[in-house]
């Protein structure tokens, strides 16, 4: 978990923006970019799972067969 050392900015005695050290900031933008890319990636196993799959061992064997068949 990242430990965040936020500073307050208020107006009118209620809090208004919160500031962050640049390093934190850095911190919690890897974080978002992180799970971004996890939900992309669920997203499209999710699309996926029902499309047929093919092994790399097959792959190759097709690619041998047709290569050694010229």
């Amino acid at each position: 978990m990242i430990e965040l050392h936020p500073e307050f900015l208020t107006k009118d005695g209620q809090k208004q923006f919160a500031v962050l050290p640049y390093e934190e900031f850095l911190q919690i933008q890897e974080l978002l970019e992180n799970l971004e890319d996890l939900r992309d990636l669920r997203e499209a196993k999710e699309e996926e799972k029902d499309s047929v799959s093919v092994s790399l061992a097959d792959v190759k064997e097709m690619l041998l067969s047709y290569f050694m068949s010229d």
